[in-house]
Formats: structure tokens, C-alpha cells, sequence
């Protein structure tokens, strides 16, 4: 009982932040949403500081089994790109702009915490999807996976700290897609360029999943 209202709370929180962002949820405002006292509250949750790090945690460790249930998928290595692209565009969607500045300004060390943890699990995926579309004949055999996995890394960790574009155009699908295809074609071989090929294609065809605008 006590670890079900603990992970309520914590996904109320998680809800709120994702729609008006951190700064604008007070503790109040969950206990409203969620029918109890500050005293209820407070006898799983100590601050707000702990509800954010508790908040950032589930959602960090959510998205690591999202992606571990497509590396244990046995897709090949550009089928469960592609898988990926398509969970990042859903992640996308529930993106608040307001909620990554407000950790960034005002919880810089869970911030700074979840980058790392949010980049070593990146690196270790795409250097694994790079080796194995190599195995699989489907990736030039001339690909430093390491560097790649940085440069791509780099490439869309940019626009965060840059004014080139804005939050809007950076979270668009349109971006998302862009950057993804700039970095799977420039990896492929000739056979894995033709499965990417296909692969576009029926996703084109099913917009639900693979928004293109």
C-alpha cells in the first residue's frame, strides 16, 4: 500500500512537470491532484527536491527498459534503429522545453546526474547497434563505432546549449527524422542502404507511427 501511494505520487508529479513544467508545480498542487494532505505527502517524500530526483529516476529507468526490450527484440541491427527513432519520436511528444530548463536552472545536480547517466547508456547503445549491423553486413566494415557514436551524440546535444534553432523546431519530428536518416545512411553499406530504403518506405505509409511532417 505504502509503495503504490509512493509511485503515485511520484507519477502525479511526473505528469504536472511534463505539462506546465517544475518551477510551476508546488507541492500543494500534487497533494490537490492527488486527494491527500501535505502530511501524507510528506511521510514518503521529504522536499520537492527529492520529488524531482525521484521524478527524473522513474522516467530515466522507464526509458532504459523501453530501449533494452528492443535490444532483446533480435532485430537487425537497422530494424532496431528504426525502433529506436520510433520510441524517441513518442518520447518527443510528451516533451516539455519548460521542464528541461527548470532541472537545468534550479536542480543542476540532478540534472548534471541524469545527463551522465542518460549519455554513458546512449554511448553504450548506439557503439552496440554499430558493432552489430557491422557483424550483420549491413554497416561499413571502416566505421569507427565509438567516434560515430560520439559525433552523433554531439549532433543532438548541440541545439540544447545553441540558438540556431528553437526548442520547437529541435523536438519536431521533422528534426528528429532528419538527423537520424543523416546518420544511418552515412553508416550503411550498400545492402543495409537498401533495407533502410524499405524500411522508410512502410513507415511513410503508416503515419501513426512515423510521423514525416
Amino acid at each position: 500500500m505504502e509503495q503504490n501511494l509512493k509511485k503515485r505520487i511520484v507519477e502525479k508529479a511526473a505528469e504536472l512537470y511534463n505539462k506546465v513544467g517544475i518551477r510551476n508545480i508546488t507541492m500543494d498542487d500534487v497533494c490537490h491532484e492527488l486527494g491527500i494532505s501535505k502530511k501524507t505527502l510528506y511521510q514518503y517524500i521529504t522536499d520537492k527536491k527529492e520529488l524531482v530526483r525521484e521524478v527524473c529516476e522513474m522516467e530515466m529507468q522507464r526509458r532504459r527498459e523501453a530501449f533494452e526490450a528492443i535490444r532483446r527484440s533480435g532485430l537487425n541491427a537497422i530494424e532496431e534503429i528504426f525502433e529506436v527513432n520510433k520510441l524517441v519520436l513518442r518520447l518527443i511528444k510528451s516533451y516539455n522545453p519548460t521542464k528541461f530548463f527548470d532541472l537545468k536552472k534550479h536542480y543542476p545536480d540532478i540534472y548534471q546526474k541524469i545527463r551522465k547517466g542518460q549519455r554513458e547508456n546512449m554511448f553504450r547503445s548506439m557503439v552496440a547497434n554499430i558493432r552489430k549491423g557491422k557483424e550483420e553486413g549491413l554497416f561499413r566494415k571502416d566505421v569507427d563505432e565509438e567516434v560515430i557514436a560520439k559525433l552523433y551524440m554531439s549532433h543532438t546535444e548541440y541545439p540544447l546549449e545553441s540558438d540556431l534553432l528553437t526548442p520547437e523546431e529541435f523536438t519536431s519530428p521533422r528534426f528528429i527524422i532528419q538527423a537520424f536518416l543523416y546518420h544511418v545512411h552515412g553508416i550503411a553499406n550498400e545492402k543495409g542502404k537498401e533495407l533502410i530504403d524499405k524500411y522508410s518506405r512502410q513507415m511513410r505509409q503508416n503515419d501513426d507511427h512515423y510521423e514525416l511532417a
